[in-house]
């Protein structure tokens, strides 16, 4: 949404003016599908992601009168409904990085001459990343995976999941040492 003078509209201008007119919430949609979308789609399936996604903004659109500007940004605030929605779906995520770990890498092709390097090391790697993600507690991987996938801030994760940015800081610490440890340890025996 831009302003009559052609600047961009804040968040909490934004938020003043759904409030009156409920049919502006389509620019809040609009400025952060995408972002949403990515994220959830870096951590579900594409199907997933867009019921997901949408789901989103629909309990956003029905606690729109919820949304406390003092608190932080629309953006944040819309992580942290996507990461609870996904807590939903925790079960079966955690079912298939662990199904990712079993199936191992996919065999090189030979003579495929297009097939990039990085292309191969990272299919290898695919297992033991998605069997380190399954071994991370809940919390770890919400704020790995926001920071990793969503590009959010500490203080954006904070907002997100109703946390200290130092609760933030330590999971990410401990995800990143969990995911070292067990990675070194699947391809020094893998």
């Amino acid at each position: 949404m831009i302003a009559e003078v052609g600047e961009q509209v804040t968040d909490a201008e934004l938020v003043a003016r759904y409030r009156r007119n409920p049919d502006l919430f389509t620019t809040v949609h609009d400025r952060y599908y995408r972002d949403i979308y990515l994220y959830v789609a870096g951590r579900l399936d594409a199907q997933i992601a867009e019921d997901i996604t949408a789901e989103t903004f629909l309990l956003a659109f029905d606690k729109r009168d919820r949304f406390d500007p003092e608190r932080g940004g629309l953006r944040p605030w819309l992580f942290g409904f996507a990461t609870n929605l996904i807590a939903r779906h925790r079960r079966k995520e955690k079912r298939h990085y662990r199904a990712l770990a079993r199936l191992g890498p996919e065999p090189v092709v030979e003579g495929h001459e297009n097939q990039v390097v990085d292309s191969v090391a990272a299919q290898r790697m695919q297992p033991h990343l998605a069997k380190a993600l399954a071994a991370l507690s809940g919390g770890e991987r919400d704020v790995l995976l926001l920071v990793a996938l969503g590009q959010l801030s500490y203080d954006e994760v904070a907002q997100a999941l109703g946390i200290a940015a130092g609760t933030v800081g330590s999971r990410l610490s401990r995800a990143r040492v969990k995911i070292h440890a067990l990675i070194d340890k699947e391809t020094a025996h893998g």
